[in-house]
């Protein structure tokens, strides 16, 4: 028995060592082991992510009134559309008249303000037609109070001292109630839930509300029996390393957010974005997709509007979103401008007209989906500075090798500068990205920058 207990260990140790020593396997293996231990789906490596707020994208609110705008949205080449929660919303302690989408009522049906489910499923067909993914917001932590399941299974909800339910520890979240994951039939159903949807409508995957809210192993079945029925993009609202190896393609880049947004406050220059990718360069692994964002349904609602809060740092964040690493995300409206913060609570439709930043986007998504050392995770290139005269302010690096590579300067700063370069990692021809001017760099090469001022070139 000792012995069968042996050979069992040494199988579970069967992805970090190629062998246990005295049991035939040959030796403890040094070589490198993948900390992500799943494939990503082959369409999410050049992937941009749009967030759709159906209640606000259109007059209707509906999936029928999107679907016709899924059209104009492939053609801006963006990939994934990402959905916020599409369920029936709960009654009690509703905030505002129409409630919050993250207050679940039933996790198996669709939001009649939104449609039935025969157009939701239309939805998903046509978006499939024409190349894109669909993913649903999904809320695994808590459930709006008039949930049928605090009824049906009252166990499977947290409790206070008094025994009464409760929204979830420390948050305002007074529309819901938390679950408790301890027991294993609200895992089975939850689970199962999140393979109806992929199975019956063929959706594409997941956004995690508060992901790191919820037991990690409770991720990790879930994304395999997801994998089970078709290849998934999953994406956490957390910032974990833990959850990229069995269960999450991509995490929030919430320090890259902070980093941007501090640089543009106080003036600062280069050094805090500097320092949130060479902490993702040295302890994050490689085949980690970071979603990297300038606007999203938080950050509008509660925060302020994108470009208010960037100033005239606005463009080069939403650049550099998508020419450093990172999986790049686009908020809806952004396109457009959007120069309020919608209501969350209530009907707030966006104001769509043809926006300044419109063909920013298009010409970035382009740029990243031609420009394979662009690509997420570990399909793209890593990050490489290039050192130059003015480090406090001006951030300067490639991406890729020779012929593949990028070469982007970016003045983070409110000052003026005419940069020079070290080394020789950026050194040959290349094709201004923005204006398909023609540039050489050598030794003693210089670029003029106006403040928050950035440039783009790709090798030629």
């Amino acid at each position: 028995m000792m012995r069968r207990f042996g050979i069992a260990a040494c199988a579970s140790l069967a992805l970090a060592l190629s062998g246990c020593d005295g049991l035939g396997g040959g030796g403890t293996s040094y070589e490198p082991q993948p900390y992500v231990q799943f494939e990503n789906a082959e369409w999410t490596r050049d992937a941009v992510i749009y967030q759709l707020n159906t209640r606000q994208f259109t007059e209707a609110g509906t999936f029928a009134a999107a679907q016709e705008q899924l059209p104009r949205l492939a053609e801006m080449g963006v990939d994934i559309v990402w959905l916020m929660p599409i369920h029936p919303i709960g009654e009690v302690n509703r905030k505002g008249s129409m409630g919050s989408p993250y207050a679940v009522k039933d996790y198996r049906a669709v939001n009649p303000d939104l449609g039935t489910e025969e157009e939701f499923r239309a939805f998903v067909d046509t978006a499939h037609e024409l190349g894109l993914k669909v993913i649903l917001d999904w809320v695994a932590n808590h459930s709006a109070w008039d949930n049928p399941l605090t009824v049906e299974h009252p166990d499977w909800y947290s409790r206070t001292p008094e025994g009464e339910l409760t929204p979830p520890e420390g948050t305002d979240w007074v529309d819901t109630v938390d679950f408790d994951y301890s027991n294993p039939e609200l895992r089975e159903y939850m689970t199962g839930s999140l393979t109806y949807w992929v199975r019956e409508f063929g959706i594409d995957g997941y956004r995690a509300d508060v992901a790191g809210y919820v037991p990690l192993d409770f991720w990790e079945t879930a994304r395999a029996e997801l994998e089970a029925i078709k290849p998934v993009f999953m994406l956490a609202e957390w910032q974990t390393r833990d959850l990229h190896a069995r269960s999450f393609d991509a995490t929030y880049a919430w320090g890259w957010k902070e980093a941007m947004q501090e640089l543009v406050s106080n003036g600062g220059g280069a050094g805090a974005v500097r320092g949130y990718y060479l902490a993702q360069k040295t302890t994050w692994p490689h085949a980690a997709y970071r979603m990297t964002y300038t606007d999203n349904h938080d950050q509008n609602s509660w925060d302020g509007v994108a470009s208010e809060i960037y100033g005239p740092a606005y463009e080069a964040a939403i650049a550099l979103s998508f020419v450093g690493p990172g999986m790049p995300l686009i908020y809806n409206g952004q396109e457009a401008d959007l120069d309020r913060q919608l209501a969350f609570f209530e009907k707030d439709q966006i104001d769509w007209k043809e926006g300044q930043y419109d063909a920013l986007f298009r010409q970035l998504i382009a740029l990243k989906t031609k420009e394979k050392a662009l690509w997420n995770g570990s399909h793209g290139a890593p990050m490489t500075e290039v050192p130059n005269s003015a480090r406090d302010d001006v951030l300067s690096f490639v991406r890729g090798e020779g012929a593949d590579r990028v070469f982007a300067i970016f003045n983070l700063s409110p000052r003026e500068h005419s940069v020079t370069f070290n080394l020789a990692r950026h050194h040959g021809a290349f094709t201004d990205a923005q204006s398909g001017d023609q540039a050489q760099f050598a030794d003693g090469s210089s670029v003029d920058l106006a403040a928050w001022n950035y440039r783009i070139f790709t090798a030629d």
